[in-house]
């Protein structure tokens, strides 16, 4: 079984997925960062999100625990501070005002998250705020159905890598680490995949290592062409040649409290 690690292609990531950072724009409205705020962008990519906290004036620092995703970033931001770091350990005790995470937190495995909770509830200051934005409870369902029971029939034994939680489940766990959540909320996104008729399989490319990590090379185009059979009738519009897949999001602001 795979350890829920991705091999990141940053270049490939801004290319093609772009809609990843573009959906989370809107994210930063809630974030409302204001000039002169300490901001940590946790799971910051390739450091297109962070830029625009920068922009509203912010002292902001991208960290991603991807060496691609930051080489790109600084690349591209070279006035932003950028930093390979783990969310599980963070060395920042009351060093921001807020916190932000798009598209990053589903990444880690379940039983970590209480780890990473903490930790941020330790890099904020008393009444420091978190504002992320994850997979929620069904989040690309069909696809991720689809893919293991592909597998599974080709003899894989794989698991969904993802932690995908339901609003009451996490809104209870970020709670019991001290902060008090303000508003928490699910809702469905339907994504189109970028790329036409291979959109399903460069999102596989780029997001499923964690679930075809143990085929063979020679192998994975025959399940990823099976795949889409699985899904076509589902998920492909002929007529616009384009894959649109089931996101659903889990969105929250949460607040650090003095206890």
């Amino acid at each position: 079984m795979s350890d829920g690690s991705n091999r990141w292609d940053a270049g490939h990531y801004d290319g093609e997925h772009a809609f990843v950072y573009e959906y989370g724009a809107d994210l930063l409205g809630l974030l409302a960062p204001e000039p002169g705020e300490r901001i940590l962008d946790l799971g910051c990519g390739t450091g297109h999100l962070t830029a625009e906290i920068a922009d509203a004036g912010a002292a902001v620092l991208g960290v991603d625990r991807s060496p691609s995703m930051v080489r790109e970033a600084r690349a591209a931001y070279p006035d932003i501070p950028f930093a390979r770091a783990d969310a599980r350990s963070l060395p920042a005790e009351g060093a921001f005002d807020a916190a932000f995470s798009n598209a990053a937190l589903h990444w880690i495995p379940e039983a970590d998250h209480d780890a990473v909770l903490s930790t941020v509830r330790e890099a904020l200051v008393p009444g420091g705020r978190f504002v992320a934005e994850m997979g929620g409870r069904g989040n690309v369902a069909a696809l991720v159905d689809a893919t293991v029971a592909e597998l599974a029939a080709r003899g894989y034994a794989i698991e969904n890598p993802w932690y995908f939680p339901a609003v009451g489940e996490y809104t209870s766990r970020i709670e019991s680490h001290g902060f008090e959540v303000t508003l928490a909320r699910l809702f469905d996104r339907p994504t189109e995949l970028e790329g036409g008729p291979d959109g399903l399989r460069n999102w596989l490319g780029m997001f499923g290592d964690s679930l075809l990590a143990d085929v063979p090379e020679d192998e994975r185009d025959d399940v990823l062409g099976a795949v889409e059979d699985w899904l076509r009738e589902e998920m492909y519009d002929p007529e616009t040649e384009t894959w649109t897949a089931g996101y659903r999001r889990l969105r929250f602001v949460a607040v650090r409290t003095d206890g």
